[in-house]
């Protein structure tokens, strides 16, 4: 599969800038709602919600909320009768560049208004599903950060049969990201924490098969604004481009 890296790398680097602004309270809550729906919700049996409550509350978010999301993830919370959904959408950027975007919301009309203009403000234009979605796989991939021992990394993929994997070194940070089957993404993070890898996230992803190489540095800031815009909205939870671009060009572009 193609696009492994180089989109980690890009993400690593936004999430990095995303850290210093601040994700807002909604964002947060509602990545533990929808972990909390497609799990346990104990966050001891389920690692996606786990990893979503260490973010919420390094957020600062009180832990009333957190228990609220939670509550409303998994059909408890009484006092709210709102009917949350997942969908996702698809569009292209400038240069042709495909994007995916999940999200989460209780009004898809609002939803699909506010991704339409946040391309049509940064020469992007939101398409219909299935437009984009056949350039990209959706793959569990867990991450494990700190200095890693690729001979104890291959043994322990294989033994969580894993797909593949990826390390990276930049920015003065080490790791690597292993890919699996949707279905396998539980059981292989469980074995990499087993054989003691410090496991920091495990997510589903949706990965390019293909990408488009971005050089010119007004069609970068472009997209990497289009992608902020669609992240900043509140009911977005994802977005995947199948776009690389070299890190200085990358650093450049999300300064700016």
């Amino acid at each position: 599969m193609a696009g492994h890296s180089k989109w980690a790398n890009i993400k690593r680097q936004k999430e990095r800038v995303d850290a210093k602004k601040g994700k807002t309270f909604a964002q947060l809550s509602r990545a533990i709602i929808v972990a909390a729906k497609h799990g346990i919700a104990d966050p001891a049996g389920n690692f996606q919600l786990r990893t979503a409550i260490e973010k919420a509350k390094a957020a600062g978010i009180p832990n009333e909320n957190i228990e609220r999301a939670i509550a409303k993830g998994a059909g408890t919370y009484e006092n709210d009768d709102t009917i949350y959904g997942e969908i996702r959408y698809e569009g292209y950027g400038v240069g042709g560049v495909a994007i995916l975007i999940e999200a989460f919301t209780d009004n898809r009309n609002r939803t699909a208004a506010d991704l339409r203009s946040a391309f049509t403000k940064n020469g992007g234009n939101l398409g219909e599903t299935g437009c984009v979605g056949w350039m990209f796989e959706q793959k569990g991939v867990v991450r494990v950060e700190g200095a890693i021992d690729e001979n104890a990394l291959l043994e322990a993929s294989m033994e969580g049969e894993a797909d593949s994997y990826e390390l990276y070194d930049d920015v003065g940070e080490q790791g690597a990201e292993i890919f699996t089957d949707m279905t396998n993404l539980d059981r292989l993070s469980q074995t990499l924490n087993e054989q003691h890898f410090n496991v920091t996230e495990a997510e589903l992803r949706w990965i390019p098969n293909n990408l488009i190489e971005i050089e010119d540095n007004e069609q970068a800031k472009s997209i990497i604004k289009l992608i902020e815009a669609l992240e900043s909205l509140d009911d977005v939870q994802n977005v995947t481009a199948n776009f690389e671009m070299a890190d200085e060009l990358m650093l450049l572009s999300l300064g700016s």
